[in-house]
């Protein structure tokens, strides 16, 4: 028997594996994605909190980020009140990436919402949002 979670996770695995392809070219894979919308709309955030933001545990977004950082999207510095928090900026090579990332993503939504109304997106939007507090919640406790 199918459930929520069964379908997300079908919905999440068919995302990777469109924007993985679509990515290809600029060297970049699924979840860079994430990595970078973050990074540039945050320029300067810490590792962990970059972490927080995404879910991803600390080890696999360092894992990440030294692939970004190899590939020129990112520059990592410690910070100046803590040296041992490391800061992550992005390049302007991220900068330019950025807008064929927003395209991609923004074709896969619409891609996989065609057919619900605006009022069916608004709501379908609010129940995940819903979701993911209190999943989120439950990793916090």
């Amino acid at each position: 028997m199918y459930t929520i979670t069964t379908h997300m996770n079908n919905l999440i695995r068919c995302m990777n594996q469109y924007r993985t392809e679509l990515l290809a070219p600029m060297a970049l894979k699924s979840c860079h994605a994430s990595y970078l919308l973050e990074i540039c709309a945050c320029p300067g955030i810490s590792q962990e909190q970059l972490a927080r933001r995404i879910y991803i545990n600390k080890s696999n977004v360092a894992r990440q980020l030294a692939i970004l950082e190899e590939n020129g999207y990112v520059t990592r510095r410690p910070g100046e009140e803590d040296r041992r928090v490391m800061r992550v900026y992005p390049t302007e090579k991220a900068q330019a990436a950025l807008p064929r990332i927003q395209e991609i993503m923004g074709n896969w939504e619409e891609a996989v919402a065609v057919g619900l109304t605006e009022a069916e997106r608004e709501k379908l939007s609010a129940l995940l949002e819903d979701m993911t507090r209190r999943a989120s919640a439950l990793l916090e406790e």
